[in-house]
């Protein structure tokens, strides 16, 4: 559920930038290929990282919460900022393509530790189906998320919280995966 609540909220946050959906889109496939090419390559005994450093990845959707967070507050404290800034917001709105990667991977590591195993029994042949099922998804996984972030309740809800929201769920998920990996002794 945390996965679509960030997409939803990645697009909430793009709406009405041109080019938002497709740097989200771009995003979510940088990191679910991230994802995919971790698991397959330790489903062939090659590891990247050891396992006790997984959990740190909970420090990329931590900062990028409080990041967000940073300029949620200083958007506030500003007003509605000066022109200048307005208009590069309304040229490159909404997350970044590698925000989003940042994301999607730091917050896959528990599909990491499902898809390693079944990679390792499915062989190539079998790897392939995955992993192309799995890319087809991520297209269905951003259409609901696109969806979400566009009923007219939600989109309200989003438009006028999205700014609290957003970082309040990165900070979260990154101290889930620090908390539950049980990083810095936690």
């Amino acid at each position: 559920m945390d996965d679509i609540l960030i997409l939803a909220l990645f697009f909430a946050q793009g709406a009405g930038h041109p080019g938002s959906t497709r740097r989200i889109l771009l995003g979510q496939y940088l990191g679910f290929a991230a994802i995919l090419a971790v698991a397959v390559a330790a489903a062939f005994g090659a590891t990247f990282l050891p396992e006790s450093a997984i959990p740190y990845l909970g420090l990329l959707p931590l900062a990028l919460g409080f990041k967000a967070a940073w300029q949620a507050w200083k958007d506030h404290r500003d007003g509605s900022g000066d022109q200048e800034e307005e208009q590069e917001v309304a040229k490159d709105g909404g997350p970044s393509p590698l925000e989003v990667a940042a994301v999607t991977f730091a917050n896959g590591g528990d599909n990491i530790g499902v898809y390693v195993p079944v990679f390792a029994t499915a062989g190539i042949g079998g790897m392939s189906v995955y992993a192309a099922v799995f890319l087809v998804l991520v297209a269905v996984w951003c259409f609901a998320g696109r969806f979400f972030a566009t009923r007219p309740v939600i989109a309200r809800a989003l438009a006028r919280w999205g700014h609290v929201l957003l970082p309040l769920v990165l900070i979260a998920i990154g101290l889930l995966i620090l908390i539950e990996g049980g990083a810095f002794g936690l």
